[in-house]
């Protein structure tokens, strides 16, 4: 392991600290003090406000102290990594809560699927990155850091965590309901499983398939072998994106555990999430334009086969009699 490997991995493990030792400490003070029976207004609001509680720790343990790190290092890694590692924390941050209540199956269920998923994820990310901490950054912030030159230092902590704070605690509202409310499990609580089941399912398969063929085409360059232009084989035959595809029907699973217990308002955090994905897609598929090589195959792609929920390919003949 190389030193700038070795000291990410240290900066990993250690940077989520300050968040776990405070939320420690307040509920060992609310333990020693009768339950809350008499708190400072300090403990007294982290008490009555689980919700907000989570923002102002994400805000200065991820907005602030991330945004600082990726200053000194000149890159902004890690919040990519961590994308992986929040809602498990905020799982158990959500049932751990003295204010919590919640069904224990349904909570066991979540809290199980919610791992399932970060392990999944987490092991795309060490995969693609060569299991390397901190190699590069997402190249979306790369693209920004040279758009925005010297006001990037500013814009960064906007574009790049404080709007991860939305994202992240949007989505993760179902977590948050899934623990505020002791309903019995009924049917809906399997619907919602097997759909967040399901999306896991697909998006490891995807990347799976995306990781191969990626190796594959790396290989290929380095003998100077033509190269196959896109990837078409799999579930990619199916749809043009089917990971984003699973990670979504991931989100949309938990929604229906709150749809269930009463809180389908929380189907914002996924709508918005969605859209935002919509928007990457975009970004994704220009980039894939960009490069001579596949552009002309892409373009065919893009007619053929579904943008993001599988469906069968269109006929190519079918779609140049329409061009014509």
């Amino acid at each position: 392991m190389s030193r700038s490997n070795f000291n990410n991995a240290v900066v990993s493990f250690l940077v989520p600290l300050p968040s776990i030792l405070f939320y420690l400490y307040f509920v060992n003070h609310l333990q020693t003090n009768n339950g809350g029976a008499s708190l400072s207004p300090l403990w007294s609001w982290c008490f009555h406000h689980p919700l907000l509680l989570a923002n102002v720790l994400f805000f200065f343990n991820v907005n602030v102290l991330f945004w600082v790190i990726g200053h000194i290092q000149s890159s902004n890694w890690m919040i990519d990594l961590y994308w992986t590692v929040i809602p498990v924390m905020l799982v158990y941050y959500y049932a751990t809560h003295p204010l919590a209540q919640f069904d224990l199956w349904r909570s066991k269920v979540v809290i199980m699927l919610t791992w399932v998923w970060s392990i999944r994820l987490t092991h795309n990310y060490f995969r693609r990155e060569n299991w390397q901490w901190g190699a590069r950054e997402d190249w979306r912030f790369t693209d920004m850091r040279r758009q925005y030159g010297r006001h990037w230092w500013w814009i960064s902590f906007f574009a790049v965590y404080f709007s991860q704070q939305i994202f992240l605690i949007g989505i993760c509202l179902p977590l948050y309901v899934v623990h505020s409310v002791d309903k019995p499990l009924n049917m809906w609580d399997l619907v919602a499983a097997s759909v967040c089941l399901c999306g896991i399912v697909i998006a490891y398969f995807a990347d799976t398939q995306l990781h191969d063929f990626v190796t594959t085409t790396s290989k290929l360059k380095q003998l100077g072998k033509p190269m196959v232009p896109n990837l078409d084989r799999g579930l990619w035959r199916y749809s043009r994106h089917p990971n984003y595809f699973g990670e979504q029907l991931w989100w949309w699973g938990l929604v229906v555990f709150a749809w269930n217990l009463g809180h389908g308002w929380t189907f914002v955090g996924a709508l918005i999430n969605s859209m935002c994905l919509a928007y990457v897609t975009v970004l994704v598929e220009q980039r894939m334009l960009k490069q001579e090589y596949r552009a002309e195959a892409y373009r065919l792609y893009q007619k053929t086969t579904s943008a993001c929920v599988p469906w069968f390919k269109s006929s190519v003949i079918a779609v140049k009699d329409k061009d014509t």
